[in-house]
């Protein structure tokens, strides 16, 4: 890509032709039926918001025992597949374009949630209490993988990049981020693992490597984007070497061909950006900090992304309370203030389709 901070001016993503450089960004919002199933408000909520350049949707679990909290998305089952499918109709028809993240919750899970003992890296527990239908509860000691879980585990998020393209995504991206398996596996104080999936950086980064591998080979690694936050400490997550992690898990997959690598939080300033981004062969989208949603902040932000390499900008609260965004960017419109933290995640319409767009 050229170059720019024009992030209204048109942009590319491999194959994709993108109206302009903004991208929202996957944001859990738990509005999907007890079973992982895509719901027609979920269809509406999309759809709101078309006008991304590029939708990349919600965290959706490739296997049962990877959920989360209750009313996750999944995509392991045919009626998965068809509820998202009535998703991504619903923005194609809006003229939008949408991926779909790929998440597995590792020990960010409950049994009470799923019926099954959450698995991680190693027995090493959620260091807080996890929401589950009966409120805060303690979070369990998950079972380390055996060799077997982690082969099966590969092949469940190659299975969902498969149902993701019957589904109608144009890709899907691939989670490694927020303290969630992937980054479970990367971080030290949850990898305890003496195998070959632990200890030395280069034994950490593996499996990362081969569930991206496994996706790329599934669907096409141009229809494959990777999600880290580096030095993120969501979930209990501690990074002692992040300077050291990050570049390899990048050398690893920058000869694979994929569509893009999306840093969290990114900081621009930073000397780990500015290796990620020199060791980056393709496209980057930043996620920046954003503690002020106001028209001028977010519209700061996202020409110091593109000023400082990104190539394509990631914006998550913003569009969760502006389903017309761009268009107020546009215009430089006053945004409209995120409401109570709760409605993101109690179900129903509010604080999810009943933010308004400007009129006329």
């Amino acid at each position: 890509m050229t170059p720019t901070t024009d992030f209204l001016a048109p942009a590319r993503l491999g194959r994709l032709a993108l109206p302009h450089h903004l991208v929202m960004a996957p944001l859990t919002r738990n509005r999907a039926e007890p079973d992982g199933t895509p719901t027609p408000l979920m269809a509406e909520y999309y759809a709101q918001r078309a006008s991304a350049g590029l939708i990349i949707a919600e965290a959706a679990t490739p296997n049962a025992v990877g959920q989360t909290y209750p009313d996750i998305a999944a995509l392991h089952t045919d009626r998965h597949t068809e509820g998202w499918r009535k998703v991504t109709e619903a923005v194609r028809a809006a003229g939008g374009r949408m991926f779909l993240q790929l998440q597995h919750g590792g020990r960010v899970s409950h049994p009470l949630t799923t019926g099954l003992t959450p698995v991680a890296p190693s027995a090493v527990p959620l260091p807080e209490t996890i929401f589950t239908r009966e409120g805060h509860l303690p979070a369990p000691i998950p079972r380390a993988m055996s060799g077997g879980d982690i082969r099966a585990t590969v092949a469940d998020f190659a299975g969902a990049a498969r149902r993701a393209m019957d589904a109608g995504f144009e890709g899907v991206e691939v989670h490694s981020a927020n303290g969630h398996l992937l980054h479970q596996f990367l971080a030290g104080n949850t990898n305890l693992r003496t195998d070959v999936y632990g200890g030395s950086v280069e034994r950490r980064v593996r499996f990362a490597v081969e569930v991206t591998e496994a996706v790329a080979e599934a669907i096409g690694a141009e229809r494959v984007g990777v999600r880290i936050s580096p030095g993120g400490t969501v979930n209990g997550i501690r990074e002692d070497d992040t300077e050291a992690v990050y570049p390899a898990l990048v050398h690893r997959l920058r000869g694979l061909g994929l569509a893009y690598l999306h840093l969290v939080h990114a900081d621009p300033g930073s000397t780990l950006y500015r290796r990620l981004r020199a060791d980056w062969p393709g496209v980057l989208i930043g996620n920046p900090v954003l503690t002020d949603l106001t028209t001028e902040a977010v519209s700061r932000a996202a020409q110091d992304m593109l000023a400082a390499g990104a190539d394509l900008v990631a914006l998550g609260r913003p569009f969760l309370a502006n389903p017309d965004l761009v268009t107020r960017l546009r215009r430089n419109a006053p945004l409209n203030p995120l409401r109570e933290r709760y409605l993101m995640y109690v179900g129903g319409a509010d604080g999810y389709t009943d933010y308004p767009a400007l009129v006329g």
